[in-house]
Order: C-alpha cells, then structure tokens, then sequence
C-alpha cells in the first residue's frame, strides 16, 4: 500500500513539515530581516551625514560630529569624502561631493542588503 493510505484505504493526513525545517526557516527569516534592518540603518546614517552637508549644519556640533563620524566609518571606504569615487570642485563642492559619494553608498547599502534578503529568506 501507499505510504499515505491506511491498511483501511482511509487516506492519511500530511504530517507537513517537521520542525527542524520550521525552525531553520524561521531562523533564515530572521536572520533576512536583521540583515534589512542593519542596511536600512546605515544607508540613513550616510543619507543623514549628506544632508548635514547639504544644509550646512554647524560641523561643531555633537550630533553632526557623531552623524560624520559614522558615515565615514560606514562609507565603504570607496565613497570616502577624501578620497571620493567623483569629486566636485566649484561652488559647494564639497556638499556635491558628499551628496553624490554618500548618496551612492546608501544606494549600494540598500541594493546589497535586499539581494542578502532575497537569498537568505526561505
């Protein structure tokens, strides 16, 4: 007889997945979603760290010491304000310059972090 067949010839319910394989999808699920969140996270960081730039904030303050700090931690080293993938010069340079470097390496973030989710997510 079938293996899903009673000796009766009453079919037998699916047992469904076990629960190792419940536990490693919702483990793969969780690890898709951290992985989001922490890229999410840095691409603000960079996003907030342009726009200290963009508007000029007082470069003595804090907070925007802490937002610069972080974003030149987390710019990938290739999106380095002193080393920028493109460097403007002309007015404002330097707001052009983290703009476009910054902006860039939040797109990267983001673009990295959905495809890790994709793959890693059951």
């Amino acid at each position: 007889m079938s293996d899903n067949v009673e000796e009766t010839g009453t079919p037998i319910a699916d047992p469904g997945p076990s629960s190792r394989t419940l536990a490693a999808a919702r483990w793969r699920d969780l690890a898709a979603r951290v992985i989001w969140g922490v890229c999410v996270t840095l691409a603000l960081i960079l996003a907030a760290a342009a726009f200290t730039f963009a508007l000029e904030a007082n470069a003595n303050n804090d907070l925007v010491k802490i937002v610069r700090d972080l974003a030149n931690a987390f710019d990938l080293g290739f999106f380095d304000l002193d080393n920028p993938v493109k460097e403007f010069t002309g007015k404002n340079d330097l707001v052009k310059t983290a703009l476009f470097n910054y902006g860039i390496a939040a797109v990267v973030y983001l673009v990295v972090g959905r495809l890790l989710e994709r793959v890693i997510r059951p």
